[in-house]
């Protein structure tokens, strides 16, 4: 669980990392409860993060938390003990098929001559970076209806992804979910799901690190499972993190026999984490020594990197290289771990320790939990901010992180490394997550989202903006997109000619290759925009093609021929804009560079419905798959409305797709869905159809749906009280309000006196968590203004149920749900999911 140091730093660390980060709410190790961070023991009187197995027999593997029988409920990432995954056949997961990365890891490259900053290296020490996308448990497969997201956009500086997690109760080991492999390999990083065995403070035990090594004959069995889950979902590699007590040297053999098997039969990677030693002892050496470097050579290679605990310093690093060297292997493949859970960039690291000025990089760079940026924001926008901050720095310009502060950003040491090496490429600058979708500039969908399987590669230079004169401003605009939930603006005041590097890239051009740019302007007249393209022969010197006039205000597609320069490669794409003007503000919405015409796929077949689950006489989820189409990038999803128009349900790169919410329109009796096919040139096929069908003649509906909320309090950021009005319970530990104030209740504000006939709570065991947190005693009261005393309309005492339903008459417009008693035990979270009133 990843060591923190000394006493004074641990209760420091401590402290802050629960101020930022999720509070465990549940009893030690319940499912839903966060990860502990991991190498950290429990300072004395703390409670640790994951529990001893339940039955408390020596290995014993807890059970997965129960799943939703119907077959249309929510697919989540898979987690498993070692004994457990024996049982895992993908066959008979319905799951597993949700779960399948379809994007292939891409190559890229580095150029020296195109790095933003001076001082960085290329090639040299790479980045690894550990980040908890959600609990262990009940983590959606292919996104959620939620904008609040790690929608990570600074690729360029990573190598490596760890998909960090696990716990005693939940699982040890842990895959990586679809979306993120999707993100990664679009942008050639490698993907590595989780092995964790916590310290027996936390509720590990040394029978489930032998249960790890088990074999058959020759055959190390959860080995052959590690190989089968990762080709099966399509991820690179495992981090394996071992600090349990209680083993001796055979037990270490073992585990390095397992990893030599397992890289020769299924060309899997490992990184190892420095904790246990050849000794069997859990003893972290913060370095490359005598006493663990047969995790990494023994003789042969064992593991493919090290990632070491964080008490470097600059001489154990140093002999770290020196000792990696005289094993024939690269410093490069030993990443030194800073720990950022608790304070992000404002952790004190010794930089010059491993990537000193000037000189060659010591080693590569390990970062844990570099989602503080998200976990300790206020919003969207701040969670931006201090992205930018943390890996970029301060001024938000690669090319220039001159500060006071000691972090300096990524940009500062790590050259940017781009996967923009083949055609075609088109990006609409889609993060993975927003407000609104929107396919060809036109709204298809409103609603928050997120969804990495459809992110874009952001742009390698976040933002270097090259002037004589003022600076344009460059941004993520989520307010307009082209495709998807976001858009490139230019604004600020143009007084000289702005260039704009925006990718890095290794494109050859044909005699066809065409550029295409969609742009947006506030009126029709003059883009003063060209597109800037430069070439391996000069990568600094940009060729300009002019974008012209727009007609009006939408969005307008801009189509250049590159056959001028048949036989060079580009090296850089870009944007300049020149003239005047004291407000200039232009969106763009697409880049692409591609051969020929833009082709349109063949469309998917098959379509068919797996299952469905009746949310409410209104409302299903469904299950979807289909044979897919050569050649995709994507599927979009959608339902066919009564008007003829089209609702976006959708996307995903898989041949199955999780729909989390189809609403019945009015009394439909059935509806029509559809997927369609979307080419890597953005072409579009026909689309495939089916038919779901409606029982029953909607009445009375869910009046609190959607209603302005608002709450005594709330656990974390993500949990506030219009997750209890959502319409959903399939989004994950998330997906609900939750309180810890000494007084607990919930508003709802219906908009209008209605006539009410019925409420409907869902409690934790809905969500997916333990029925040990569903709310034991609470009432509901009812008022028709603000102004006016509650009226109380149900009392409940002793309740144990998952969900409950209470027939009432009455006619209200505010409603309140008060908590006396959360849990069934002491834990003291409310936890609701859903707060449903109904009538007309």
């Amino acid at each position: 669980m990843m060591r923190r140091r000394a006493l004074p730093a641990v209760c420091g660390a401590l402290i802050a990392a629960f101020l930022v980060a999720p509070p465990v709410h549940a009893d030690p190790g319940t499912p839903g409860s966060p990860p502990a961070a991991p190498g950290t023991p429990s300072p004395a009187g703390a409670t640790p993060s994951s529990a001893p197995a339940p039955s408390g027999t020596p290995g014993a593997s807890p059970a997965r938390p129960a799943r939703v029988a119907a077959t249309g409920a929510q697919p989540y990432a898979s987690y498993w003990h070692p004994n457990t995954i024996l049982n895992w056949d993908p066959a008979k997961d319905p799951d597993a098929r949700f779960n399948r990365s379809r994007v292939p890891l891409r190559p890229r490259s580095s150029d020296p001559a195109l790095k933003a900053n001076p001082n960085a290296r290329a090639g040299e020490g790479k980045v690894a970076s550990l980040v908890s996308f959600g609990p262990t448990s009940n983590n959606p497969s292919q996104g959620s209806l939620d904008p609040n997201y790690y929608a990570f956009t600074h690729w360029q500086y990573v190598d490596t992804l760890v998909f960090w997690g696990g716990s005693a109760s939940e699982g040890l080991i842990l895959a990586p979910n679809a979306t993120v492999i999707d993100a990664a390999h679009r942008n050639g990083v490698k993907v590595y799901g989780t092995v964790f065995f916590p310290p027996t403070a936390y509720g590990g035990q040394i029978q489930w690190v032998r249960d790890f090594v088990q074999k058959s004959g020759s055959n190390y069995v959860v080995a052959d499972k590690l190989v089968e889950v990762a080709k099966h979902y399509g991820f690179d590699g495992w981090f394996i993190n071992q600090e349990t007590a209680g083993g001796d040297a055979a037990l270490a053999t073992e585990i390095r026999s397992l990893m030599k098997y397992a890289r020769a039969k299924g060309q899997v990677e490992f990184m190892w984490y420095d904790a246990m030693t050849e000794s069997g002892s859990v003893t972290w050496q913060d370095a490359l020594t005598t006493a663990n470097d047969a995790f990494l050579s023994d003789p042969a290679r064992v593991s493919d990197s090290m990632f070491l605990d964080f008490g470097w310093n600059a001489g154990k690093l140093s002999s770290s290289r020196t000792h990696a060297r005289s094993l024939g292997r690269d410093e490069h493949e030993l990443y030194a771990g800073i720990d950022t859970e608790s304070a992000g960039y404002n952790t004190g690291v010794p930089w010059d320790a491993v990537f000193p000025a000037g000189q060659p990089h010591v080693t590569s760079l390990g970062i844990y939990r570099p989602e503080w940026t998200w976990k300790s924001s206020t919003g969207p926008a701040d969670f931006r901010a201090k992205d930018s901050r943390f890996w970029v720095g301060a001024n938000a310009d690669p090319s220039n992180t001159a500060t006071s502060s000691a972090w300096k950003g990524l940009a500062h040491y790590i050259a940017e490394s781009t996967p923009v090496t083949a055609k075609p490429f088109v990006t609409g600058f889609n993060t993975g997550h927003g407000d609104f979708y929107n396919v060809g500039g036109v709204r298809v969908r409103t609603g928050g989202w997120n969804n990495l399987s459809v992110q874009d590669v952001p742009p390698t230079y976040q933002w270097v903006v090259e002037s004589s004169g003022t600076r344009l401003t460059p941004s993520i605009d989520y307010g307009d997109a082209y495709e998807g939930g976001s858009s490139l603006r230019l604004a600020g005041k143009l007084d000289a000619a702005n260039t704009v590097r925006l990718y890095q890239a290794k494109l050859p051009v044909a005699a066809d290759t065409k550029l295409s740019v969609v742009v947006k302007t506030p009126a029709a007249g003059p883009t003063r925009l060209k597109a800037a393209v430069a070439f391996i022969d000069a990568p600094n010197s940009f060729t300009t093609l002019d974008l012209g006039s727009t007609s009006g205000a939408g969005w307008e597609r801009k189509t250049l021929d590159l056959s001028a320069h048949a036989g060079k490669t580009i090296a850089q794409i870009g944007l300049r804009a020149e003239g005047s003007d004291a407000s200039y503000d232009i969106r763009v919405g697409q880049i692409a560079v591609y051969d020929g015409s833009v082709d349109a796929p063949s469309a998917p077949t098959g379509l068919q419905v797996l299952g469905a689950t009746d949310v409410s006489s209104s409302r299903k989820s469904l299950r979807l798959a289909w044979t897919g189409s050569s050649g995709v990038h994507h599927y979009d999803v959608y339902r066919r409305d009564a008007d003829g128009g089209r609702t976006y349900l959708g996307a995903t790169p898989n041949d199955a797709y999780f729909v989390p919410q189809l609403d019945r329109a009015g009394t439909e009796q059935s509806t029509t869905i559809e997927v369609e096919a979307v080419s890597a040139e953005y072409g579009r096929s026909a689309a495939a159809t089916t038919t779901v069908t409606w029982s029953g003649t909607p009445g009375e509906e869910n009046v609190a749906l959607g209603r302005t909320a608002t709450a005594s309090g709330q656990c974390n950021a993500e949990e506030g009280p219009a997750k209890a009005v959502n319409g959903s319970v399939t989004g994950g530990n998330s997906d609900k309000w939750c309180a810890l104030t000494g007084e607990k209740w919930l508003e709802v504000d219906l908009g209008q006196a209605r006539a009410l006939t019925k409420f409907v709570v869902r409690h934790a065991q809905s969500g997916g968590e333990s029925a040990q947190f569903n709310t034991r005693d609470f009432t509901i009261q009812v008022r028709d203004s603000a102004s006016e005393a509650w009226r109380t309309a149900v009392t409940v005492t002793g309740n144990t149920a998952a969900a409950t339903t209470h027939p009432v008459t009455a006619s209200a417009r505010h409603i309140r749900l008060s908590i006396t008693k959360p849990t069934q035990n002491t834990d003291p979270a409310a936890r609701i999911y859903e707060f449903e009133a109904w009538g007309k």
